[in-house]
C-alpha cells in the first residue's frame, strides 16, 4: 500500500506534467468540443471534490457518488476529524443541474474511490475503499480494503459497511453480468508485484466468493480494474499501468479464469467501460489529462486518443442518456477540486462533442 500511495495519490505533479503519444496506428484525434456543467463544488468537507461515478435510477434521475476532502488524501485532523467522505448528487434533468450534495458515509477514515449500481430489485450498491495514517510511520498509509454499503429507499438512508475484501482495493462499480451475477474489479500491491482481480456475487451482493486474481504478465499494474461482459460471451478486464499502456484480460468461463493481462497499446489511468445502446464501446480513462477512446469490436481495435477535458483528475464514468447521448463525469484535481460532467455523441462514424444547450460544434472524429 505504501508504493500505491506514492503512484495513485500523491503523484499528481507527475502526472500534470507528462507527455503522452499512442501508436501509430492509433493517432491522436483531437479534443472534444462542448461546455461542462459543475456537478458539486463543495459537499462540506474542505471544498475537494474528486473520484466520481454515476448511474441512471429506475425513476429516471441520474446519481453520481464523490469523494469530498480537503485534498487528495484526507485523513482525520483538527478541522476535520473523521477525514475524506463519500457524497452524493442527483439530476432530474439528465445532468444540466445537480442537487445539493448528501451523504452517503463519513467513517472515522478517509473513505474513498465510491462507485454505484442500481441493482434490478431497487437497492443502490456504493463500493470504496478507505485509508488511515500508519502508526509510527510519517506520511505512511494504511489500507483498510473495499467495503460496501446500500440504500433501499434510494439514498435517504444507508446501511452500515459491509468489508468486502480486507487485502483488495477499488475503484470502479460492480458490474451486473448477462447470468446476473455480480461482479467487481479489484486491485492488489505485495512488495514489488501488483495485479487486477475479480470477486463476484450471486446473491445480489450479499456474500461475495473469493477473490480471483488475473495474471499481469509480468506488468506492475495499479489496475484499479473494470470489467464488460462481450457480446459473445467472454468477459473482458481493461487495468491500469502507471506509464506506458493500459493492459487487458479475458475470461472464457464467467471470470473463474483469466487470461494474462496484455497491453492494450496507449497509456491510461482509471479505466472505465461502457457499451451504448448501439453496440458502441467506449473506454473512458486519464491520460493525457481526460480521454477517450472507442471500439467497433468489442475492444479487440480501439480507435485514437481524444481528449474529453483538459483537467488531469479524471476518474471519469460515464451513463446512456435518454435521447442516446453519453454523459462522462470527472474531477478537475487541484485546490479546490469539483466535480464536472460533459456530454457527447458515439455513432460508428465518430463522436461529437455537444453543448448542454444543445448547440453542436461540427468538428468530429471519424475512424
Amino acid at each position: 500500500m505504501q508504493q500505491r500511495t506514492l503512484i495513485a495519490f500523491l503523484a499528481l505533479g507527475f502526472l500534470s506534467n507528462a507527455s503522452w503519444r499512442v501508436d501509430a496506428g492509433r493517432p491522436d484525434q483531437g479534443s472534444l468540443a462542448g461546455d461542462f456543467v459543475l456537478v458539486c463544488k463543495d459537499a462540506g468537507a474542505g471544498a475537494y471534490e474528486a473520484f466520481p461515478d454515476v448511474c441512471r435510477l429506475k425513476d429516471g434521475r441520474l446519481m453520481c457518488v464523490f469523494y469530498a476532502g480537503y485534498t487528495h488524501v484526507s485523513l482525520p485532523s483538527a478541522a476535520w476529524p473523521k477525514g475524506g467522505r463519500i457524497c452524493f448528487s442527483v439530476s432530474s434533468d439528465e445532468g444540466r443541474t445537480w442537487s445539493e450534495p448528501r451523504l452517503v458515509y463519513d467513517g472515522p477514515d478517509d473513505d474513498r474511490d465510491p462507485s454505484i449500481v442500481q441493482l434490478p430489485s431497487g437497492t443502490l450498491l456504493c463500493n470504496f475503499f478507505s485509508v488511515r495514517q500508519k502508526k509510527d510511520v510519517p506520511g505512511g498509509l494504511e489500507g483498510l480494503g473495499s467495503w460496501l454499503v446500500e440504500s433501499t429507499d434510494l439514498g435517504k438512508t444507508w446501511s452500515a459497511p459491509r468489508r468486502i475484501s480486507a487485502d483488495y482495493y477499488c475503484s470502479s462499480p460492480v458490474r451486473r453480468l448477462p447470468d446476473g451475477r455480480l461482479m467487481l474489479g479489484l486491485y492488489r500491491e505485495e512488495k514489488e508485484k501488483s495485479w487486477g482481480a475479480v470477486i463476484t456475487s450471486g446473491d445480489e451482493g450479499k456474500t461475495w466468493g473469493p477473490v480471483v486474481d488475473i495474471p499481469n504478465g509480468g506488468w506492475k499494474l495499479d489496475a484499479e480494474t473494470d470489467v464488460i461482459a462481450r457480446r459473445d460471451g467472454t468477459l473482458l478486464a481493461v487495468e491500469r499501468e502507471p506509464s506506458t499502456s493500459m493492459c487487458y484480460a479475458t475470461s472464457r468461463d464467467g471470470g473463474r479464469t483469466w487470461s494474462a493481462s496484455k497491453p492494450l497499446g496507449f497509456p491510461g489511468h482509471c479505466p472505465y467501460l461502457l457499451r451504448t445502446r448501439e453496440g458502441i464501446l467506449l473506454l473512458a480513462h486519464r491520460l493525457p489529462q481526460t480521454s477517450l477512446h472507442w471500439s467497433l469490436d468489442d475492444g479487440r481495435t480501439w480507435s485514437g486518443n481524444v481528449i474529453v477535458d483538459d483537467v488531469i483528475g479524471a476518474y471519469p464514468s460515464m451513463v446512456e442518456l435518454n435521447d442516446g447521448t453519453v454523459l462522462i463525469v470527472y474531477y478537475e484535481e487541484g485546490a479546490g477540486s469539483n466535480i464536472r460532467a460533459r456530454k457527447f455523441r458515439a455513432r460508428a462514424s465518430g463522436l461529437e462533442g455537444l453543448f448542454f444547450a444543445d448547440r453542436r460544434r461540427k468538428v468530429r472524429f471519424p475512424l
